[in-house]
């Protein structure tokens, strides 16, 4: 099966932005650190704690996360991660619990083309859409 995954990278605040997406969004959290490889001991301490790979699961949902990067991480605006929910309510509360620390917030709302849509940028700079079709 063929499938496109959100995968966030960070610096050094991935597991904390993994457990709060966990938080808000339930699932299963596997994480792996440099301090879990094969080769752990020729980092140094300060870096061990790193996340070398994040997977929350849920539902058929897969949010990945890392802290290793080997470039100047620069957050823009050209990706976002879109969440559809199975019920208006779901989506509120994915939406409320995300919204905790956003730094800007579009509100839930009806549309003009019959859905419910939102946006906010939660408070690791991350983009957030939320979708839900209005049968």
């Amino acid at each position: 099966m063929s499938q496109i995954i959100t995968y966030l990278t960070f610096n050094g605040n991935c597991r904390e932005a993994m457990e709060f997406y966990q938080e808000c969004l339930g699932g299963e959290l596997k994480l792996q650190t440099l301090e879990d490889t094969p080769r752990a001991d020729v980092f140094p301490d300060q870096l061990k704690g790193f996340v070398v790979q994040a997977a929350l699961e849920k539902d058929g949902m897969l949010l990945m996360g890392t802290d290793m990067v080997d470039r100047e991480l620069v957050r823009g605006n050209s990706i976002s991660i879109l969440l559809g929910a199975s019920s208006e309510e779901q989506l509120q509360e994915y939406y409320q619990k995300l919204k905790k620390g956003s730094v800007s917030a579009h509100p839930l709302g009806k549309t003009h083309w019959g859905n419910l849509f939102g946006s906010l940028v939660d408070k690791y700079g991350n983009e957030w859409l939320f979708h839900y079709h209005i049968k």
